[in-house]
Order: structure tokens, then C-alpha cells, then sequence
């Protein structure tokens, strides 16, 4: 209970701290809502107006993921350039109860992206927010990003080794979302794409929440299968965390590596 209470604190005294951030609340609400421009449009012109939805769907889940991804690098970078790196990883807990807090303060904040799109989708565009199964809807919303908190502690694992962590994630953005399905249907992709999008939990987390707004199938598989994977990066991610500390501190690198 005290590593749950540690953590559910943690998250909130980041995600208070990151919706103060200018930057963030800027991305996290002006990128999303130009991907869901592009992708209305790009619906209309394919003579599917019923996928609009979908598509602000999509957009959101897209901007949830950039915050996640970007906001896991920039919480080991900042932590390194405001000199408290080192303190994190000496400190008497595991250092990846300690980062993972950060990771899921990023996703809570990829919310105002989610939130943001589909008002921008109903003001302008005049998109119904009629959701299939609106309560599935809202258990699917939290529980991916949750899982994607989770993932964002995997990847923030690898960061503490790169002094630039924004050269690996400006690489991955775009692939994972495209590759996960979040707007374009995986169907159309090529088929060496299928075994990697099934191991990403970012997959199984965009097929549940665009199941529950649409209805086109069960919602709680893929929740299941997305909070599934999610633990096991969260597991992989406590051991590479461990692992990377101690190769940092053995080559007295961590404030520089």
C-alpha cells in the first residue's frame, strides 16, 4: 500500500507540475487537433464521413502517445540537467518507482489531447460524440493510458543511458502510432507489420478504445490484452531500470551519459 500511495502521489505532483508547463499543454492540445483537421479531411475526400469518429478518435489517442513518448524522454533529461538524476537513482527506493510516476503523469496529461480533439471535432466539424458503448468508452480511455504509463517506463529505462533522448523518440513517434493502428486500419499495412503491432501495447489499447466509440467489436479483450503487455514492459522496464543504473554508476556517467 505505501508503494501504490508513493506512486499515486507521485503521479499527481507530476501531472500538476506538467499542466503548468506551457510547452506541454501547447503540444498536447495544438498537435492533436491538427492531425484531427487532416484526418477529417482526409475521410471526407475517401467518401467515409461515418469514420469521423473514428478519426478524432484516432487523433487523440495519437497525441496521447506523443506525450507519453516525448514527456518519458524529457523527465530523464530534465531530471539530468536540473542535477537530480543522481539523487533519483540513490534514492532508498528502486529508481523505477520512482520514474514510473513520471511516465504516468505523462499520459494523464495526453488526456487534454484526447479531450481536446473530439471538442475541436464537435465545434467545427460537427462531429456527433455518439460512442457505442459509452461506458466501455470511459474504463477504455483511462485503462490505456494507464497501460501506455506503463510502456513510457520501458522506454524511459533506455533514455537514462542517451544524453539526447529526443534523437530515439522523434525516430519512434510517428512508426508506433502508425504501425498500432491508432488512424490507419492495420489491415492495410504491409503483413510483416502484424507480429510487431501485436506486441505493442499501444496496439491493443487503440483497438479497445475505437471498439467502444464505434462498436465494431469486443471491448474488454483488447483492454485485457493491452493491460497485459503493459505489465510485462512495466517488469522488463524495473529491470533495465536497475541494470542501467548500476552500468551508470560504475562508469560515473550518469549526470553526463
Amino acid at each position: 500500500m505505501r508503494t501504490l500511495r508513493m506512486i499515486a502521489v507521485g503521479a499527481l505532483l507530476h501531472t500538476k507540475h506538467l499542466s503548468r508547463s506551457t510547452l506541454e499543454i501547447t503540444i498536447a492540445l495544438l498537435l492533436p487537433v491538427v492531425q484531427a483537421t487532416l484526418a477529417v479531411y482526409l475521410f471526407r475526400a475517401g467518401s467515409e464521413p461515418h469514420r469521423l469518429l473514428e478519426a478524432a478518435v484516432g487523433a487523440g489517442l495519437m497525441g496521447v502517445w506523443s506525450s507519453v513518448l516525448f514527456g518519458s524522454g524529457g523527465a530523464i533529461q530534465n531530471q539530468r540537467w536540473q542535477g537530480t538524476l543522481e539523487m533519483i537513482m540513490i534514492a532508498p527506493r528502486p529508481p523505477a518507482l520512482v520514474i514510473l510516476p513520471i511516465t504516468l503523469a505523462t499520459a494523464l496529461t495526453g488526456t487534454y489531447a484526447m479531450i481536446g480533439t473530439l471538442v475541436w471535432g464537435r465545434l467545427l466539424y460537427g462531429i456527433p460524440l455518439e460512442f457505442a458503448e459509452p461506458l466501455a468508452f470511459l474504463v477504455a480511455v483511462p485503462g490505456c493510458i494507464l497501460g501506455l504509463g506503463m510502456f513510457g517506463l520501458l522506454l524511459a529505462s533506455t533514455f537514462v543511458l542517451l544524453r539526447n533522448a529526443n534523437a530515439l523518440t522523434n525516430t519512434l513517434e510517428y512508426p508506433i502510432w502508425l504501425v498500432s493502428g491508432m488512424l490507419v486500419p492495420i489491415t492495410v499495412l504491409p503483413g510483416w507489420t502484424s507480429p510487431l503491432a501485436a506486441v505493442l501495447p499501444t496496439t491493443w489499447g487503440a483497438r479497445a478504445v475505437r471498439e467502444a466509440a464505434t462498436g465494431s467489436g469486443p471491448v474488454w479483450p483488447a483492454l485485457g490484452i493491452c493491460l497485459a503487455i503493459s505489465l510485462a514492459c512495466l517488469a522488463l522496464g524495473i529491470v533495465a531500470m536497475s541494470h542501467v543504473e548500476r552500468r551508470a554508476r560504475a562508469a560515473a556517467t550518469l549526470a553526463l551519459s
